[in-house]
């Protein structure tokens, strides 16, 4: 794909006041300091739609910019950010939980993960709750550029390998840079690949990945009760196959 024009157009704390049209959303989430907006700044190929900040934790907001007049990027808060305060923890778990599972327009969740490091709980958590509500979402790891090529297949296969201990199947995986441009064209084609799959689109398609029985069950309270399970999709609306890692 390529991206011709991209620009901001509103931001909000209420999915209900995201834009009415029905154009197909692919919101772009992750830890603190994940690399997410250098991600969607590289993707879009403008250095500065959306804004980096040296202070981890600073988007509070949905943001929505628009790509090709025709499909939107969507960029959510991040999570896991100790330092903010339990009413702004409360705020942010109202609006990813309500922009996740009541935005209809959302095609797909991609979930940021920084390459360098081991798994960590809650994004393994936050992927184990995006699966027990069928949303549909891929892994992106960022950094790549940060450790060698072989250091970076290894840290990153040894990742979707301890999945591997909870998941029956993986979602799409993509490996990418944001300074050099890795996985730019492979993220891009997956993206026009799903408008082209979901053109009439009138619910969110949703990827029930099938889900094992896990050991350990999600904590009810504590830092991951973000994302302990709270309700489900209803089961009529259309499914999209899993589609083999990457």
């Amino acid at each position: 794909m390529i991206v011709n024009n991209a620009r901001f157009v509103v931001s909000n704390s209420d999915f209900s006041r995201c834009p009415a049209d029905m154009r197909h959303e692919y919101a772009f989430i992750g830890r603190s300091n994940v690399g997410k907006s250098s991600l969607i700044n590289m993707l879009t190929g403008q250095k500065n739609l959306a804004l980096t900040s040296a202070t981890p934790g600073k988007t509070m907001l949905i943001n929505h910019f628009l790509v090709n007049d025709s499909w939107y990027i969507v960029d959510l808060p991040g999570y896991g950010y100790a330092r903010r305060s339990k009413d702004d923890r409360l705020r942010l778990e109202g609006i990813i939980k309500s922009y996740i599972l009541g935005r209809a327009q959302m095609t797909n969740l991609f979930v940021l993960i920084d390459s360098r490091h081991a798994p960590q709980k809650i994004d393994m958590e936050f992927m184990e709750w995006l699966g027990e509500n069928g949303v549909p979402f891929s892994i992106v790891f960022t950094k790549m550029d940060k450790q060698s090529a072989a250091a970076g297949e290894r840290q990153t296969a040894e990742y979707l390998k301890q999945m591997l201990d909870t998941w029956e199947e993986l979602p799409p995986v993509f490996r990418t840079s944001s300074a050099d441009g890795r996985g730019r064209d492979a993220v891009l084609d997956y993206i026009e690949q799903m408008n082209r799959s979901h053109a009439g689109l009138g619910g969110r398609p949703c990827r029930l990945l099938s889900h094992s029985e896990s050991s350990s069950p999600l904590p009810a309270s504590g830092a991951a009760s973000l994302f302990s399970p709270k309700g489900s999709y209803s089961g009529d609306r259309p499914c999209v196959a899993a589609r083999s890692m990457r």
